[in-house]
């Protein structure tokens, strides 16, 4: 009875880590010497080209989204012509 509840321990076990182990290297010091190094570059746009194109995206989105609450506001300051 003890090996039967062993042998399903044991391939229970198995039956959960199906994929290999994989080794991946460790790129924390090299982000870290990107990013500490004193370059002029801000920091949050020393990733690349990604978070250059994310920037800027972020930022159009943000001068749309007031300009359209500057507008909604105004529309709503203004009354209506009742005809």
């Amino acid at each position: 009875m003890l090996r039967n509840v062993l042998a399903l321990q044991q391939l229970s076990r198995r039956s959960l880590t199906t994929s290999a182990r994989r080794f991946v290297d460790n790129k924390v010091p090299q982000k870290q010497r990107l990013f500490q190094e004193n370059n002029g570059i801000p920091v949050h746009l020393k990733g690349g080209a990604g978070d250059a194109v994310l920037y800027r995206t972020t930022m159009a989105i943000t001068i749309f989204g007031t300009a359209y609450v500057l507008y909604e506001l105004m529309k709503a300051a203004v009354p209506q012509k009742k005809e």
